[in-house]
């Protein structure tokens, strides 16, 4: 084979590599961040999805997106321009950010890419080896795994260091947006300093509140990451 045709057909090999990659499409964002407010008919997400790292949001002058990083604890009010979704913060052209650090359980989470479905929170599932997660804010906000049509569709909450304490929640009464469960819709609360663990079915977490834990107040909501519980994949 000449050196002519051996260059041909490295390029054909080339352009098969691309034209396959290009009908796969891209590869699936690794969420980064969780959309906990959008007020903006064009932006592309909605409440309680997540948004990952490369990501471009575009925003009218007017339009506000509310963003928390699940790893880096940065919570970031947006307001106008074009966004792009960093590992740790996000960069704004053309509008204006406002952002604060924030407890959370970040430190102690590991994301992956896999993708469960087009769309919404159950888009990704999490993944960690050592899954013993504190929340910094009450009422908590559970992210409900996917669920069989076979699975109980009721979340226990009990309380670990004081035996009596418990709790069930029905899931399909108060399931909101993308899979969240917010048990301050539900009228429960935990307590500072407790140990908990949550159930549905046989999938349960063990979980604890800090014992400075903040209370949401009736004025408003404390950003999700601070308050947000995960089960396992399972």
């Amino acid at each position: 084979m000449t050196k002519y045709s051996l260059l041909a057909a490295a390029m054909a090999a080339t352009v098969g590599l691309a034209t396959e990659a290009a009908a796969r499409g891209p590869a699936p964002l690794v969420p980064i961040a969780l959309v906990e407010d959008v007020q903006s008919k064009s932006a592309g997400v909605e409440f309680m999805d997540y948004v990952g790292s490369g990501q471009i949001i575009k925003l009218e002058p007017r339009d506000v997106l509310v963003l928390s990083y699940l790893k880096s604890c940065a919570h970031e009010t947006i307001t106008g321009g074009t966004v792009v979704i960093g590992p740790d913060k996000s960069e704004v052209q053309g509008g204006k950010i406002t952002r604060s650090k924030v407890q959370c359980n970040g430190g102690n989470i590991r994301l992956s890419s896999q993708q469960a479905n087009a769309s919404g929170a159950s888009s990704f599932r999490l993944q960690s080896a050592a899954f013993d997660p504190t929340i910094y804010g009450l009422p908590p906000v559970v992210q409900v795994p996917r669920l069989r049509p076979t699975d109980p569709r009721t979340l226990v909450v009990e309380r670990q260091n004081k035996p009596g304490e418990r709790f069930e929640v029905p899931i399909d009464e108060q399931l909101a947006a993308g899979g969240f469960l917010d048990l301050a819709s539900a009228n429960k609360t935990l307590v500072r300093g407790g140990i908990y663990t949550a159930s549905i079915g046989n999938r349960k977490i063990l979980f604890k509140v800090d014992a400075k834990a903040k209370v949401a107040k009736k004025s408003g909501k404390l950003p999700v990451v601070t308050r947000l519980l995960r089960f396992p994949p399972g």
